[in-house]
C-alpha cells in the first residue's frame, strides 16, 4: 500500500504494510512480518495509533434470528402445523426465502382446536421467530400484533374483510375464522 491513503478498496491477500510500521487490526492477518487484508473491503490506516484495519464492503446477510418479526405466506396447513415461506424480516425484503413452522401450541395463550382455524394456504402472516432447530425457523403468533394480516376466501379467492371476530367474503358471502393481527388488512408494515 505504497500510497499510504485510507479508504482504498482491498481484496484478500493484498499487502497493507509491515509490522514494524503498523499493528494489525480487524480484517487483517500477518505473515512473515507483512500485514495483509483478510477480507474484501476498505482499508483504514490509523496514522495516529499506527494501526491498520479493513472494514467489510458488504453487509451481513439479512437472515431471520431468534426474536425477529417476519412476514411470510402460508404454503401448507395440517391439523397441528402450518408451513410459512418467509419473505420479509421486519421492514426488509429478502432476496431469497426461508421456511418457518408455526405449531398449534405457539399460536396463542388460549386453546386452539385446529390450525385450520388459525390460517389457510395463501394467507400472509406476521410471526416472531422463537427458535431455530434443524434449519427450520420455529414461529409464534402469540401476540395481538402477530397473526394473519391478509386472508383470502377458500371458496373464491377474494380477500376477506374483517367483521368483528370473523372474516367475511364480500363476493360469495362465506365466513371464515383466522388468528388475525390487530392491524389486519391495513397494509404490510
Amino acid at each position: 500500500m505504497s500510497e499510504r491513503r485510507s479508504g482504498l478498496f482491498v481484496t484478500p491477500g493484498e499487502k497493507l504494510g509491515v509490522i514494524e510500521e503498523f499493528t494489525p487490526g480487524a480484517g487483517t492477518y500477518v505473515k512473515n512480518g507483512i500485514i495483509y487484508s483478510k477480507i474484501v473491503g476498505t482499508a483504514l490506516l490509523d496514522m495516529l495509533n499506527k494501526k491498520v484495519y479493513v472494514y467489510p464492503s458488504t453487509h451481513p446477510a439479512n437472515v431471520p434470528r431468534v426474536g425477529s418479526i417476519v412476514l411470510g405466506q402460508v404454503t401448507s396447513v395440517t391439523n397441528k402445523l402450518a408451513v410459512i415461506r418467509i419473505f420479509k424480516i421486519g421492514r426488509r425484503r429478502l432476496s431469497g426465502f426461508f421456511t418457518g413452522a408455526l405449531h398449534i401450541s405457539d399460536v396463542s395463550r388460549g386453546y386452539v382446536e385446529t390450525m385450520y382455524d388459525v390460517c389457510k394456504p395463501g394467507d400472509i402472516i406476521r410471526a416472531r421467530v422463537i427458535s431455530l432447530l434443524n434449519l427450520t425457523y420455529h414461529l409464534s403468533t402469540n401476540d395481538k400484533n402477530l397473526g394473519v394480516v391478509y386472508a383470502f376466501c377458500s371458496n373464491c379467492g377474494t380477500m376477506l374483510e374483517k367483521r368483528k371476530q370473523r372474516l367475511s367474503c364480500l363476493k360469495c358471502g362465506k365466513t371464515e375464522k383466522r388468528k388475525v393481527a390487530l392491524d389486519y388488512g391495513k397494509g404490510i408494515r
